[in-house]
């Protein structure tokens, strides 16, 4: 499928999602994308920290930032933005980020079933050959037919 006839863009939708509420408020930023995964940045912020005397973003960032490439992951595998709820994200963290460098979060959707929807990925601060965490990650998709 061409990219113009693709119906979920994230590079256009990340503007409408990172544009309010708690990824507003993170920052989070449009990266890159392919036909079933989703890149976005955390910047380095000051009061998202971690650790004091450490420059490092905490973990906490890390996590929504993750969540949220997940999803677009998602709704860029279905190309289509539809309800979906989060039911188990692991985070692997294998090292603290390097000091004051952003984190770019890149999620895949590699299965897609009735219900469900499976999803793996890394954060990374400039290098994906040495990730700061690892996540896999399930999801439910929401139908909307509601029975009286």
């Amino acid at each position: 499928m061409s990219e113009q006839a693709r119906k979920f863009d994230p590079s256009h939708a990340t503007d409408f999602f990172t544009g309010r509420g708690h990824p507003g408020w993170l920052g989070l930023r449009y990266s890159d994308h392919g036909d079933d995964w989703v890149e976005l940045e955390l910047p380095w912020r000051e009061d998202l920290l971690g650790e004091e005397g450490q420059r490092v973003l905490a973990s906490g960032p890390i996590l929504s930032l993750m969540d949220m490439a997940s999803g677009m992951a998602i709704w860029r595998a279905m190309d289509e933005f539809t309800a979906i709820a989060t039911l188990d994200l692991r985070v692997d963290y294998v090292r603290p980020a390097r000091e004051q460098a952003s984190v770019f979060g890149r999620a895949q959707c590699y299965r897609l079933t009735r219900s469900a929807a499976f999803v793996r990925g890394l954060a990374h601060d400039g290098d994906a050959d040495d990730p700061v965490a690892h996540i896999q990650a399930v999801f439910m998709k929401i139908t909307s037919t509601a029975r009286l």
